[in-house]
């Protein structure tokens, strides 16, 4: 059978830890609430304050103690249900969308005061996760760090049964995790995203927004035929680009609804029961979402499915939201319980959802999760209490050009070339404007690449823009935040514009677990091409440099961008992606070329046997490629 089987997970969120932690509420009572005052958020000026904490026991690194708790709660679920476990081929794959950002504010205000940085991975977006791996003890491989915003988890999982399906490992850790800080919420405030009277109210008249939460979950998966024991089942997965507007969806629900009838095609077609939505309770956002779930469902099922929006209970945990609220959706499959909402008030003519005021006893078969989030990324996965789908081998995928720049092109040739004015790609970063430049030279070579999906990897992510962020928070405090530049804080927005500018609308997201991010993005991209998730990917290695890099990674990266093109043809190949190794927990020897640099070989005439990256100290990448 096709998907994965849910062996463990471990989970934390303001409702608890473990089961607590996804467990919505039982039958005949209301929904439970996790969202309340928040003093820091108070504290730091903004006047719509409210969060749904996780505990993280004390500590000064609050996002490493909520994943490590997470993590290593699966791992000892593992070891009670598998106890061998350990001694097999174990993967690592985790999303998130802010990573260490409380580490990042400190660090950013360290250097403001001419101090040097000591502890340079406790800033990076992919510090908590390196962290926590070495807790485990485990040397993991494939490891990938998705930084898709707030789809990040969704896709993990989704990234993770394609590696159980490739062969790549025989169990994989998947899910995600985030934090709520001033940086953070600063910028969902600044964007009117926040409500100003909790909980939210997705789905109904007078919804102003979404409160954010804390949150990790990760999740055990295993292929089917290995599954004993598990009552739950990931049995598709889909994803897709809206192509339209960085922070705004498009009204239709167009990319939404690609990724869920994706997903429910690849599991068989089952009939849903219920649909863990991503349910924002933004104005434009849910009427979206309605018109996606309408489209892959049918108009009448839609009026029949439980909707169940999650983030009105425990805030929107962001990197961690698709892994939560997929684990709730499993809770009711498990217990025959279809969820009630939180939230009050007369539902929105424009959207008939089936909401429950109280949770109700029942026999959900199936549950469909949609995620979606900045730079348009969207993802769906399906839910079984039974295996769903049936399997089909993955396929080739297949390097054909590849292209380089070494530096930003002038702002009125990359507006000729991108569709994009002027004052808008002024507004983008050098992040965005460099891996702009190289789609757009790789274009020149291969024709229009409109339709295909895009990965982007990059070593250090938008380190210099969350700089530039933060330090006007410092100066003019947190309700001052620059509401056009917030989006650009966001790694996925790379992987957002170029989806904009050339119409890829295929899978989109951003990866980077560490200065091998490069051959990151290969693999991901690999692993779309060979599931069928994608015809063509663009995978994008960006590297933007400037004073905030240079105090974290010295001169071990330089900025510039290379374009791959990815495809499941053979014709006209210059290789064909083998093996692939991305190995976290080993010792890593010698200096190997970091970042995009990683890529530089593919512009040789003869196409390389291999690509190298590494992470220090502990993570060796390796991808071969076969004539």
């Amino acid at each position: 059978m096709s998907g994965a089987a849910v062996v463990a997970f471990g989970a934390v969120s303001g409702l608890g830890e473990g089961v607590a932690a996804v467990r919505p509420g039982e039958a005949g009572a209301r929904a439970l609430l996790a969202i309340v005052r928040d003093e820091e958020l108070a504290s730091a000026g903004l006047s719509r304050p409210f969060a749904g904490r996780a505990s993280a026991g004390g500590s000064h690194d609050r996002v490493g103690a909520i994943l490590e708790r997470a993590l290593l709660s699966c791992a000892s679920e593992l070891d009670r249900v598998r106890p061998a476990w350990r001694a097999g081929r174990v993967g690592l794959v985790l999303g998130t969308s802010s990573g260490g950002m409380r580490g990042a504010e400190r660090a950013f205000a360290a250097m403001a005061r001419g101090e040097r940085i000591l502890d340079v991975e406790a800033p990076t977006y992919f510090g908590p996760m390196a962290r926590a791996a070495r807790l485990l003890g485990v040397a993991v491989d494939p490891s990938l760090l998705v930084l898709g915003a707030c789809a990040s988890s969704a896709l993990a999982i989704g990234l993770a049964t394609r590696c159980l399906a490739r062969g790549a490992c025989d169990l994989v850790l998947a899910g995600g995790f985030d934090e709520v800080t001033v940086f953070v919420a600063a910028g969902f405030e600044a964007l009117r995203a926040t409500t100003a009277s909790p909980p939210p109210r997705p789905f109904r008249l007078g919804r102003d927004g979404m409160a954010l939460g804390d949150g990790a979950a990760v999740l055990a998966l295993a292929r089917v035929d290995d599954g004993g024991g598990a009552s739950v089942f990931v049995g598709g997965f889909g994803a897709a680009s809206d192509g339209v507007h960085l922070t705004a969806p498009e009204r239709r629900g167009d990319g939404l609804a690609r990724a869920a009838s994706r997903a429910l095609e690849e599991a068989g077609r089952p009939e849903i029961d219920l649909v863990g939505a991503h349910a924002t309770a933004t104005p434009f956002n849910d009427a979206a979402e309605w018109c996606a779930i309408s489209r892959a469902l049918g108009e009448e099922r839609a009026r029949a499915v439980v909707i169940h929006p999650f983030k009105a209970q425990i805030g929107h945990t962001l990197g961690a939201s698709g892994a939560l609220e997929l684990l709730a959706c499993a809770d009711a499959l498990a217990r025959g319980v279809l969820p009630a909402s939180a939230g009050e008030g007369p539902l929105d003519p424009q959207i008939p959802a089936r909401l429950l005021d109280r949770a109700v006893a029942g026999r959900p078969r199936a549950a469909l999760k949609l995620a979606a989030a900045f730079g348009g990324a969207n993802a769906a996965l399906v839910l079984g209490a039974r295996p769903l789908g049936s399997s089909a081998p993955p396929r080739g995928a297949f390097v054909h050009e590849a292209v380089h720049v070494d530096g930003e092109m002038p702002l009125e040739g990359l507006a000729l070339r991108t569709g994009m004015t002027v004052d808008r790609l002024a507004r983008a970063d050098g992040l965005v404007r460099l891996a702009l430049a190289a789609v757009a030279r790789l274009e020149e070579v291969t024709g229009p690449l409109a339709g295909a999906g895009v990965v982007v990897g990059t070593a250090l992510a938008t380190l210099e823009t969350n700089a530039v962020f933060a330090a006007r928070i410092r100066a003019r405090g947190a309700l001052a935040a620059e509401p056009r530049l917030f989006p650009y804080t966001s790694p996925n927005a790379v992987a957002g514009e170029c989806s904009i500018a050339f119409g890829l609308t295929g899978p989109s997201f951003s990866v980077g677990g560490g200065m091998h991010a490069a051959l990151e993005a290969v693999a991901a991209g690999a692993l779309l091409v060979e599931g069928g998730d994608a015809e063509r990917v663009v995978v994008v290695a960006a590297d933007d440099v400037g004073p905030a890099t240079r105090a974290l990674a010295g001169s071990s990266l330089r900025s510039g961008a290379v374009a791959v093109l990815l495809d499941a043809r053979p014709s006209g190949a210059r290789a064909r992606v083998s093996a692939i190794s991305l190995r976290r927990g080993v010792p890593v020897a010698g200096v190997m070329d970091a970042g995009h640099l990683a890529l530089l070989p593919l512009l040789a005439d003869a196409a390389p046997r291999e690509l190298l990256g590494a992470s220090a100290p502990d993570v060796l990448a390796r991808i071969e490629l076969v004539s």
